[in-house]
């Protein structure tokens, strides 16, 4: 029987596995929308493109899957760029089906067209892994097969496939005959080398990243830190690869002087799935003095900022080779990660700080151990970078690409994926790049408790340009009462007015909001609870 190209994508879909999608209708698109109806593809719309990109984006994390997202052309399409710039900085994978004008328009060959771009594809190029634009239907079940498998395949990612409007709405007969391929492991690497120098290692110390935690290898990384007696530091994307109250963790206070001097003083650094970046390395300033072994799936980042012994591999499968081949040492690693812990808390004792540390305890205390929370580039989220343990549960930032509007969106995605309440963190500033999305958790009955920290601005570009101009230009923000707009759409909300965290009856009240709107069951879909208070960031060292 003749399916259109609409449908033969939704088939193939489903024969490859991929069970939800998001996105928006738009007219180019209408056919793969009409070909969700009766399909066994479930979807979840959202109201602005790169919302939907960000939804995506949580489901993945929550779930370790890619979802599809569907676009329409030009405006559609570019509107998605930030939210895939996130995926593609994080390693997250998500398969995007984007229309296209019709064939006889691509290129430019004719003008004038609807949401016309000469090079659409070309758009997407920095933001995805590979893009392809099928033109000829026959080529659309190998074309999605091929596509997810590179959005599995190490390093993870978004793809890109575009089909012709015309394409979308022929029929055809083409046999379906796709089905999810294996997907090889990235390769294990040699960590024959690597053992060496970690025997004869005094001072060893390891860093985990997000390709860490991404890999699994939580159980491995254990496994080699208490036999190489060595502390661990971790980044933000990296902190559910290790427990924070392990006596080697460090935490993740990569901006911290204690920290960086720890991982400069190593005589060897093991580096698993971080690119040693602009904050891990506290802003360029690591200086190593010993051994960097830098370990990635990604072979983009190995060296890309400080000469290592590289290794291409998956983190997990290298583990897996190392930690049999290393002695059992003792290097005082626990000693060294309590002085550094020590130092830490000494600096921030010596900052007014207790009402962010009393903010952040009592988050901690009212979230659920196995919850998932997903934080928005917000001052909360800062603090949560660096001291938020996430226990049994996960932590999803969007330090990989740090646009706004972040944290509500991909919790969306997070809880249709688990099924489980979610939760997002969010500033006044950056809430307002996703608002519109409570319409979309009303509609398909989402259950995320969405945390808005009101002050009145961007705090933390407040703090920036105040430090570095002695004032701030354009960081203000006139707001909207969020409690009444969020009843607007028929969503529960309650205001917290938090001066003190520090005070017992302030505090109690803050975690009593929070914990009676986390604890709702997941069929009391969205609520949101709105905090005006003020957060200070810790000094920079």
């Amino acid at each position: 029987m003749p399916r259109t190209g609409g449908k033969i994508v939704v088939d193939t879909l489903e024969s490859l596995g991929i069970s939800d999608v998001f996105g928006i209708p738009g007219q180019h698109a209408l056919a793969l929308f009409d070909a969700l109806d009766g399909s066994a593809l479930r979807f979840t719309s959202s109201r602005v493109e790169n919302n939907a990109a960000f939804m995506a984006d949580g489901y993945a994390r929550s779930t370790g899957k890619p979802a599809a997202l569907f676009l329409s052309t030009g405006p559609g399409a570019l509107t998605s760029l930030a939210g895939l710039q996130e995926a593609y900085a994080s390693g997250v994978p998500i398969l995007v089906v984007c229309a296209q004008i019709p064939t006889a328009g691509l290129g430019g060959a004719r003008k004038g067209m609807l949401h016309q771009l000469d090079n659409q594809a070309a758009a997407a190029a920095q933001v995805t892994k590979v893009q392809y634009t099928v033109r000829d239907a026959n080529a659309l079940p190998h074309v999605l097969a091929d596509a997810h498998q590179v959005a599995l395949r190490a390093p993870q990612g978004p793809v890109w496939v575009e089909i012709p409007q015309d394409v979308l709405l022929g029929e055809y007969l083409i046999e379906q005959n796709v089905q999810p391929q294996d997907i090889p492991p990235a390769p294990d690497g040699l960590a024959s080398q690597s053992a060496s120098l970690l025997d004869q290692a005094q001072r060893p110390v390891i860093l985990a990243g997000g390709g860490a935690a991404r890999s699994g290898a939580a159980t491995e990384l254990r496994a080699l830190a208490e036999r190489l007696d060595a502390p661990v530091v971790t980044t933000a994307a990296g902190q559910e690869a290790f427990p924070l109250d392990h006596p080697l963790s460090v935490g993740s206070w990569v901006e911290d002087r204690a920290v960086t001097d720890l991982m400069a003083q190593a005589d060897v650094l093991l580096v698993l799935g971080s690119s040693l970046g602009e904050v891990t390395s506290n802003y360029f300033t690591l200086s190593p003095e010993g051994t960097i072994i830098q370990v990635d799936a990604n072979p983009m980042v190995i060296g890309s900022n400080h000469d290592v012994l590289g290794v291409c591999a998956d983190i997990k499968n290298y583990l897996q080779q190392l930690v049999p081949l290393v002695s059992a040492s003792h290097t005082e690693g626990s000693t060294r990660a309590a002085a550094v812990r020590k130092a830490i808390g000494q600096r921030l004792d010596a900052q007014d700080l207790q009402h962010e540390q009393a903010f952040l305890d009592a988050l901690r205390a009212a979230i659920p151990r196995d919850g998932h929370v997903f934080w928005d580039m917000t001052i909360a989220a800062y603090w949560g970078w660096n001291m938020w343990d996430p226990q049994d549960g996960r932590s999803s930032t969007a330090q990989g690409a740090g646009g706004l509007g972040y944290g509500f969106p991909a919790a969306l995605g997070g809880a249709v994926g688990s099924g489980k309440r979610t939760v997002a963190i969010a500033g006044d500033g950056s809430a307002m790049y996703s608002v519109a999305e409570l319409a979309s958790a009303v509609q398909h009955n989402i259950p995320v408790t969405w945390v808005i920290i009101d002050d009145g601005g961007y705090g933390i570009l407040r703090e920036y340009m105040t430090g570095a101009f002695g004032k701030a230009v354009g960081t203000e923000l006139s707001r909207p009462d969020f409690v009444q707009l969020a009843h607007s759409f028929g969503v529960p909300a309650e205001r917290i007015v938090l001066s003190d965290a520090t005070d017992p009856q302030s505090r109690s009240e803050w975690f009593d909001a929070l914990s009676v709107a986390v604890h709702k069951s997941p069929q009391h879909g969205p609520n949101v609870v709105v905090c005006e208070t003020t957060l200070t960031m810790f000094e920079a060292s």
